[in-house]
């Protein structure tokens, strides 16, 4: 049976009766479901807050999506989301925001890996203030060659690009206050920068360390492929925080810049035509400041085009350039008379 003969079911219990949900997308680990969801069942149960559990199986090809629906037959706590195909982490990810219910979510691996024992210590941290609390694998039990040392580069990298300095970007294990999820807008490879797109709303990020396990099953699905990727999206990022709202501080700047500097070349040429009677003709120099010239012009232009995009975007959506935390007043102070 494919999984268009199934229909999703919609939310029937209201977001504030909800206190936590977990999500978990699955791509391919039939083998890990029922230990990972009885894991996360009996850490949650003893804590007596209302809870759900949110797999978000991403097109897999294993069975994993028939285990789901079976175990959320046995587990009421648990609701199975069929996506239609393999989108991708960071879409699973995004599913699992959509339907979630919760007032914190937290976020972890189906594979085994993370330590369902550790959600109730990030929950712990949430509630001294912060909105986003990231596991770090301090003692990972990965390969050092393939695994290790390249995550170590892109978390200096991220850290260093982002303004968020975070041991382990890529631990997936994380706690999210609900009100930070609806601000984010996932797509490519965006999962592993939600605490810098986080940081860029304007939320108070930290870390713990927490366990790490060798898989059990199956075998990893990532490797040094995706690093390309990565880098795409981490530029992205960049550019995000720095220039969201003012596009045309970059590229305005840019193409005055490139246009300044074919502008003193053409003079330059000029004067060596007036004044030193030279054939400029053949100069590479003239190639080189009309290039700027126009160059300059596209930059500037494209800057004009990316502020009138954004202010479309902000409008469109009735979407604020800030973010309020909290409005503080004395209730036993009112407007004159």
């Amino acid at each position: 049976m494919t999984s268009s003969t199934h229909t999703l079911s919609l939310p029937t219990v209201p977001t504030a009766l909800v206190e936590l949900s977990v999500v978990v997308p699955v791509y391919n680990e039939y083998d890990s479901l029922p230990a990972l969801v009885t894991a996360i069942v009996g850490v949650l149960d003893p804590r007596g807050q209302s809870y759900e559990i949110l797999g978000v199986d991403d097109g897999s090809t294993d069975g994993s999506c028939d285990r789901l629906r079976e175990l959320a037959q046995q587990y009421p706590q648990l609701r199975a989301v069929i996506l239609r195909r393999n989108y991708g982490q960071t879409a699973a990810m995004a599913a699992g925001f959509d339907h979630a219910q919760g007032q914190v979510v937290v976020t972890m691996d189906g594979d085994l890996q993370n330590d369902p024992a550790d959600i109730p210590r990030l929950l712990e941290r949430l509630d001294e203030g912060y909105d986003l609390v990231s596991g770090w694998r301090k003692h990972r039990q990965d390969n050092t060659l393939t695994r290790l040392i390249p995550s170590k580069i892109a978390n200096w990298l991220i850290g260093g690009v982002t303004g968020v300095e975070l041991h382990d970007y890529g631990c997936s294990l994380k706690a999210y206050r609900a009100e930070v999820i609806r601000d984010l807008n996932l797509y490519g490879e965006l999962h592993r920068f939600l605490p810098a797109l986080a940081f860029i709303e304007g939320a108070r990020i930290t870390e713990i360390p927490v366990s790490h396990h060798a898989r059990r099953f199956g075998r990893s699905k990532y490797g040094l492929g995706r690093t390309l990727r990565v880098v795409m999206d981490m530029l992205t990022v960049y550019f995000m925080k720095k220039f969201l709202t003012r596009p045309m501080h970059v590229f305005g700047s840019l193409g005055l810049f490139s246009m300044a500097a074919g502008v003193i070349l053409g003079i330059y040429l000029t004067l060596v035509k007036i004044l030193a009677d030279q054939d400029i003709g053949d100069r590479p120099l003239l190639v080189l400041a009309v290039v700027l010239l126009l160059a300059g012009i596209q930059l500037f232009s494209f800057g004009l085009l990316a502020e009138l995009l954004m202010r479309t975007y902000h409008e469109s959506q009735q979407r604020p350039i800030y973010r309020v935390r909290e409005v503080v007043s004395n209730p036993g102070v009112r407007g004159g008379g």
